[in-house]
């Protein structure tokens, strides 16, 4: 089934100013890389510059495999997404490229950063040993979908119903 089709159930497509204010107001979603075989699917904070580029902070190693993968990639996909009840949720994907941000440029990112992205802990302790890297995600094409509420028809139980 369609999107289209599956609007009689509740769900429909997201807008622009829809997408824009969802990657707003969260801060974390899975980021997929390509491989030879399966895409290497890893989780990510990210923040979101109120355009069309989102940030993701790396914690990394001598080696990582996620910073290798994301050097080769040509395009990436990353899924944002929220699910409050089986009636309501939301979920974004984003395609683009992924390209490190040079360490002279990390101060002017920063304030964005902080706004929305979803920090574990473990970024703070990684930033004090420098062993982080920032890269920036350009959206190529994004879009959306949400169910908001039961769909059309859907009753559900009387809770006015009483016992014999």
């Amino acid at each position: 089934m369609t999107i289209d089709e599956l609007g009689e159930f509740g769900m429909e497509r997201m807008d622009e100013a829809a997408i824009e204010e969802f990657l707003t107001s969260h801060g974390f979603g899975v980021l997929a890389l390509p491989t030879d075989g399966a895409p290497y699917v890893v989780p990510m904070s990210f923040g979101y510059d109120g355009g069309t580029t989102l940030y993701f902070t790396y914690v990394v190693g001598e080696e990582s495999q996620k910073a290798d993968l994301t050097e080769a990639a040509e395009a990436a996909t990353f899924l944002a997404y929220s699910a409050e009840s089986a009636f309501s949720w939301r979920s974004v994907v984003l395609t683009g490229t992924v390209t490190e941000v040079p360490q002279n440029e990390w101060a002017r990112h920063a304030e964005m950063m902080d706004d929305n992205a979803w920090h574990p802990d473990i970024f703070e302790r990684a930033m004090e040993t420098e062993r982080i890297r920032i890269y920036r995600f350009d959206v190529d094409d994004w879009s959306g979908i949400r169910h908001t509420g039961l769909p059309s028809g859907f009753e559900g139980e009387s809770s006015d119903a009483t016992a014999d």
